[in-house]
């Protein structure tokens, strides 16, 4: 069917109480080019009021975040043509990848916070928000950036200082405001739905099953898989208000509850709600590799200069990966089991490999050749670390020791052996006066640096002990005054090393903390687990401050480049995913 004589309609793909939706091609184009055409009938809205919102949408249309193109009237149908995006909606995406973590509400609510400044500013009521008609661009991975678009004008109302149009205006029951329901809505009405959207996206439950009639209130928070700040709960709660009078007015005053300066806000209103802290981190790439060839990723490490990434895997090789372009550079082959530790000498020239085969290995990374092969240890190798001069490398085994190896001889130096059961972790401490290790014997040991026979030599200083369970990750603070420790209890210890005591547990974890990381000022610290997350913490303050979701399987690695803009972490799920910092 030729409408227009320009827009040819396809197929139906979609009927709501406002009309028919058409997937259709622009033949007015050269080439055609797709797009989205919303059928209505005459005795739906009257022609004058169509045209009334209709001129204020094809205006509204020169926003890259709304994709209305073109409106008419033919043969008693009233038409809004609409640009075809390529993409997912959240309600397909949350679907598929699970509940949206806190960032990414964040990042919503700042997005679309910013579009509904617009509609509204242009005396538009979108009428119809919820996950459905907001679509993230293909192939983004940006729920922050520009890459959301909102669609469906269907239900819009125009809005006047005096009056509201009388065209019926209910949208989707399970997100309206119960103002909007009765055929009234207002600007709140479309931040009452964004807030009911962001619930759903949290929570994945519908709307509905979050209010509980009986008492008349919300309770979307039992529904948490995990726990939002305070911050957030606080705005979500504002937004869903049944009263109009106590929801925020504008979108205006939504971001400056979050912390946005918005100057257009009336700075007498008293908002009882604290500016949050800002997200800083997204996801802006996932590392795959080549079809088929990428599998578990164990252990992954930063060079440096911060231009190169080493990744170690299940199917026995180490992958090197050019930050800059993001793509893969060279794998190293030579392991015949699992690569389970991966780490590179403070000057980045070499490159240190470990796994269950029982040995390591390094190697040259400007001729990427092997240099040695060291054996010594009778069970396979969990982890290496470098000590901060480069002469030095220390292991840790399931054969319960951790050995000290000279990296220009390939020498075994000495063995350190006390744990009762495997040893999971070793690491230096900034000025490698003393190595830390950590074991599935719910301890970790601290050794101090010595000489024995005018070669270095770490004896026992002392033993950590209060988790629960297995420790399985260790790193020390850049200042090294304190050692952080990561176990199959599901919490992280930070212990003060002067003293050996524990100064604060973190326990916002369901699952076991495998890795840990600090930036190099020591003021954050990153974790990952089991739970497929990754968390940032703020040292200080002991204080949750980002939580990063994105990986479908167990989070076994994480590294923070030097200058701290960019946050690697890998995964059981084959993928490594790079978050950067996108704004202060």
């Amino acid at each position: 069917m030729l409408i227009k004589k320009r827009y040819r309609l396809l197929k139906q793909i979609g009927q709501g109480g406002f009309g028919k939706t058409f997937l259709a091609v622009d033949e007015g184009q050269s080439p055609a080019i797709p797009c989205v055409v919303q059928q209505f009938g005459l005795q739906n809205q009257t022609f004058k009021t169509f045209e009334q919102k209709a001129q204020r949408l094809e205006e509204l249309g020169k926003h890259p975040q709304i994709p209305v193109l073109a409106h008419f009237e033919e043969n008693h149908h009233l038409y809004l043509v609409q640009e075809f995006i390529e993409g997912t909606n959240l309600a397909n995406l949350v679907e598929k990848e699970g509940a949206f973590c806190e960032t990414q509400i964040w990042q919503l609510l700042e997005n679309l916070g910013q579009v509904l400044k617009y509609i509204h500013n242009h005396n538009l009521i979108h009428c119809n928000i919820k996950p459905e008609n907001i679509i993230l661009k293909s192939p983004s991975n940006f729920i922050g950036g520009k890459d959301l678009v909102l669609v469906d004008f269907a239900a819009a109302r125009t809005v006047t200082s005096i009056d509201l149009t009388s065209e019926s205006c209910i949208g989707s029951a399970e997100y309206a405001a119960p103002e909007q329901i009765q055929g009234k809505p207002i600007v709140a009405s479309d931040l009452y739905s964004l807030g009911v959207t962001c619930i759903y996206l949290l929570t994945q439950i519908p709307p509905f099953d979050l209010f509980d009639v009986v008492d008349d209130c919300w309770v979307w928070r039992q529904y948490l898989t995990t726990k939002v700040s305070e911050h957030l709960g606080k705005i979500l709660d504002k937004l869903v208000q049944k009263d109009f009078t106590q929801r925020f007015q504008s979108a205006d005053e939504v971001m400056q509850a979050m912390g946005i300066h918005c100057p257009s806000v009336n700075h007498s209103i008293n908002h009882s709600i604290t500016p949050p802290p800002r997200i800083l981190w997204q996801c802006s790439h996932t590392l795959t590799g080549h079809p088929g060839m990428l599998s578990a990723v164990n252990s992954i490490a930063i060079s440096p200069d911060g231009n190169i990434l080493a990744s170690g895997h299940d199917n026995k090789t180490i992958k090197l990966w050019d930050l800059n372009s993001k793509k893969q550079a060279y794998t190293f082959g030579g392991h015949c089991q699992a690569v389970k530790s991966v780490a590179f000498s403070p000057d980045g020239k070499i490159l240190a490999t470990a796994s269950d085969d029982k040995t390591i290995k390094l190697w040259n990374v400007n001729t990427l050749e092997e240099i040695c092969t060291l054996f010594a240890h009778t069970h396979a190798v969990k982890s290496v670390a470098f000590s901060p001069d480069g002469e030095l490398l220390a292991s840790g085994s399931w054969d319960k020791t951790v050995k000290l190896w000279d990296v220009k001889t390939g020498e075994e130096i000495c063995t350190v052996s006390g744990h009762q059961l495997q040893v999971s972790a070793v690491a230096f401490s900034p000025e490698g006066q003393l190595l830390a290790s950590a074991s599935f014997d719910r301890t970790i040991r601290l050794w101090s640096k010595g000489e024995l026979k005018n070669r270095p030599h770490y004896t026992f200083l002392g033993t950590l002990s209060g988790h629960a369970w297995a420790v399985l990750t260790v790193a020390f603070s850049p200042n090294g005054k304190v050692v952080v420790t990561g176990s199959d209890d599901n919490t992280i210890k930070l212990w003060e090393v002067n003293t050996g005591q524990v100064i604060g547990t973190l326990s916002a974890h369901s699952w076991s903390v495998v890795t840990l990381a600090f930036s190099g000022d020591g003021e954050t610290l990153i974790s990952g687990s089991k739970d497929k997350i990754v968390k940032l913490w703020n040292v200080s303050t002991k204080q949750e401050v980002a939580t990063l979701s994105g990986h479908v399987d167990s989070v076994s690695t994480v590294a923070i480049s030097p200058d701290a803009q960019l946050i690697a972490s890998g995964s059981r799920d084959k993928t490594i995913k790079l978050w950067e910092l996108v704004q202060q």
